[in-house]
């Protein structure tokens, strides 16, 4: 269904000119305008209240050329979208795109060019971005900086990451604005791969929650051709100012019109549940490009991977030994070598005899022995498996078992290397039937001085992503920049990772238990995470004594993140024989659905709590997961959406009643009810912990 209505004003001037526009809701109004000496500026409220105050607007190009003042207004045009799409893979079957919009075109007088901004007023939010039209002044041009500004009311509590152009693997800060200082943070406790960050520098998406109850999240969509936008904060003023992320010779994007900006996005509400809900970064996004899409699927899987990181197995066939070639017969195994044929094999019975879909298997190339950290350009070739790794065995026992390998692709970050050898990776794929990718890019990024952030590699991301979509094969990205909703122009890119995930608790300080109540309000924004939940074994003592690391939530936490973290691809990412141990817990993992009809986020407080139920795609079996932060919980859940008149079986995954992220994760207990939309539960999460619930009619 669509619903567009046109309206048009010329305008020819240089007096100070101002234009409103509200939401579909009438809960949002836009005030636009250009001031006496022609800069463009805007300013935002939520229900009468201040969102932001008069914030300015404009780009500044290469040679001192600013598109930021002196501005005429050449023309408005008003219009209204109501419309509705459904995604290939998503967290509900239609997605409502409802907004007002205004375009404003602007024409600098001095030097001839013209440069539009374009609203869209959704009830969620407000995003924007320029456009530059077709002209002769600007056919090729350099983006050096923008003038993009988000003026905040107040000193408002703020959950953000460092500016860091290589990476977003940080674990969350709850701070006042006022108190944002990088240089205070602990920047060891990762893998050492950390780009430049100023003092006050942050990550977008940043959300925030102001003294008077609204929550306001400030990020960016549909980053195509551009590079990621970070914001540089005045501590002071608690003014924002886009900071774009530059390449190795300080230029930020080279464009040539006709060209735009992504959309800069400020959502806001009363209600934190709305944040969560809203579809506006995927609805800034252009449509499929992809136009068979039943080879794109939901894929839940097992591998090859967490027995690296907790010491038990190596992603290096020869250790130290700096193997050259697969065929070097001097090339000795060290015996820890986890993708062997046989392993592989182990995993992929265990995925055949519990409904899995694919098996990762990481380690399987050469090239492992030296491949981190050196800035070497041509590590791996991605067509050549080590000596006790079989790819035809693999493929043919995984095709006699009905599993899908899921193949690995480590970059180590050199980008041209991987760029020349892609085709030839992808024709390798298809020939042994991988039809799924996980990319990896850790390291510093090769051509030297580019960073994970820059236009290069955002195009990068994308244009893999493209290229394999004409393969038939679905991406998996870690370590590359954040998505922003560009899975709905190419719905191969199923899932990324781009934050902090569960691998961090195995061998560093670990993720707090607030930060999986972050990231739906932040990363998850973007799109899917490949987070990597369901670790049962918590402490690494387990695996060494002497290890003091462990998973900071409980099993049951575990659990709930299935439904609670939102992707189409998920892994049940402990080993095999920690599943065969607790069967009964286990069981719920293997019912959990990835692919949903509709979604209800039943209650939700960044950094505190979060309770979520999704229905199964084309079935009425619904899942609900509910997790907390450091602090025990107890709340009362209305089964309100299941269907009137139904009954179902509720089997219920809960922590057990001296439950404790750090003193007791493990204890757990399960029991199933008949419940009915009519039911009331309450739940009893322990500190760090959840509880998870299936529900299956019964008539």
């Amino acid at each position: 269904m669509k619903n567009i209505s046109l309206f048009i004003f010329f305008l020819f001037s240089t007096i100070t000119f101002s234009q409103n526009l509200q939401s579909p809701d009438k809960q949002l109004e836009l005030t636009v305008g250009v001031n006496k000496i022609g800069r463009p500026y805007y300013s935002l409220n939520y229900k009468t209240k201040p969102v932001l105050q008069t914030s300015f607007l404009g780009v500044i190009l290469k040679n001192a050329n600013t598109l930021a003042a002196e501005f005429e207004i050449l023309k408005t045009s008003f219009s209204t979208v109501n419309e509705s799409w459904k995604p290939v893979l998503g967290e509900q079957k239609e997605i409502q795109n409802q907004y007002n919009q205004l375009i404003v075109e602007l024409f600098q007088k001095s030097t001839k060019r013209k440069m539009n901004i374009v609203f869209k007023l959704f009830n969620e939010g407000l995003a924007f971005r320029y456009e530059f039209p077709a002209q002769p002044e600007m056919n090729y041009f350099v983006i050096t900086d923008e003038v993009t500004q988000f003026a905040l009311t107040s000193n408002h509590k703020a959950f953000w990451i460092p500016g860091d152009y290589d990476s977003q693997e940080y674990v969350y800060n709850e701070t006042k604005l006022s108190q944002v200082d990088v240089s205070k943070l602990d920047m060891n406790n990762g893998i050492g791969m950390k780009g430049p960050m100023a003092n006050s520098r942050i990550q977008s998406p940043v959300m925030m929650k102001s003294t008077d109850g609204l929550y306001i999240n400030i990020f960016e969509a549909a980053v195509v051709n551009y590079p990621i936008m970070h914001l540089d904060l005045d501590t002071t003023t608690f003014l924002m100012q886009s900071h774009l992320v530059p390449n190795a010779i300080g230029d930020k994007a080279y464009l040539q019109a006709p060209a735009n900006s992504p959309w800069r996005t400020i959502m806001v509400s009363d209600d934190a549940r709305k944040i969560l809900a809203s579809k506006m970064t995927l609805n800034l996004n252009e449509p499929s490009k992809i136009e068979d899409t039943s080879w794109i699927k939901p894929m839940k899987y097992v591998g090859i991977w967490w027995e690296m990181h907790v010491g038990k197995a190596t992603w290096d066939y020869a250790g130290s030994q700096n193997a050259q070639m697969a065929q070097d017969a001097e090339l000795k195994p060290t015996g820890k070598h986890g993708a062997t044929t046989e392993n592989t094999k182990r995993y992929i019975d265990f995925a055949a005899k519990h409904g899995f879909d694919g098996v990762l298997v990481e380690g399987w190339n050469i090239g492992w022995e030296d491949w981190f950290g050196n800035w070497k350009e041509n590590v791996f070739d991605f067509v050549t498996a080590y000596p006790d790794f079989n790819v035809e065995e693999v493929q043919k026992y995984a095709e006699s078992k009905g599993v899908k390998m899921i193949m690995h692709h480590e970059t180590s970050g050199s980008v041209a290397n991987y760029e020349r050898r892609l085709d030839r990776a992808f024709s390798f794929m298809k020939k042994h039937n991988y039809n799924a990718v996980k990319s990896g890019y850790v390291g510093k990024i090769i051509p030297r001085g580019e960073w994970h952030d820059g236009q290069t590699m955002v195009n990068h991301f994308n244009w893999v992503v493209e290229r394999a979509a004409e393969y038939k094969i679905m991406v998996n990205s870690h370590e590359s920049s954040r998505p922003t909703g560009v899975h709905r122009t190419y719905p191969n890119y199923i899932a990324a990772e781009a934050a902090r995930g569960n691998e961090f608790n195995a061998w560093s300080n670990g993720n707090p238990p607030m930060h999986e109540t972050i990231l739906p309000f932040t990363r998850f924004l973007g799109g899917p995470m490949d987070y990597t939940p369901g670790i049962f074994e918590i402490k690494m003592n387990h695996y060494d004594a002497t290890k003091k690391e462990q998973v900071h939530t409980t099993l049951a936490k575990q659990l709930a993140l299935y439904v609670t973290i939102y992707s189409p691809l998920q892994m049940a990412a402990d080993l095999p024989e920690n599943y065969e141990r607790y069967p009964d817990a286990f069981q719920f993992i293997k019912d959990v659905e990835v692919d949903w009809d509709e979604t209800k986020i039943m209650e939700a407080e960044p950094g505190d709590y979060l309770t979520i139920a999704r229905k199964t795609k084309g079935k009425e079996s619904w899942f609900l997961g509910a997790i907390t932060d450091e602090n025990a919980r107890n709340t009362e859940i209305t089964l309100d959406f299941l269907t009137p008149g139904k009954k179902y079986k509720a089997t219920i995954y809960q922590d057990g009643k001296d439950a404790h992220w750090e003193k007791n994760p493990k204890a757990y207990s399960i029991k199933t009810v008949e419940v009915t939309a009519k039911t009331k539960l309450k739940l009893n999460l322990a500190a760090g912990g959840g509880t998870a619930i299936s529900f299956i009619p019964l008539n």
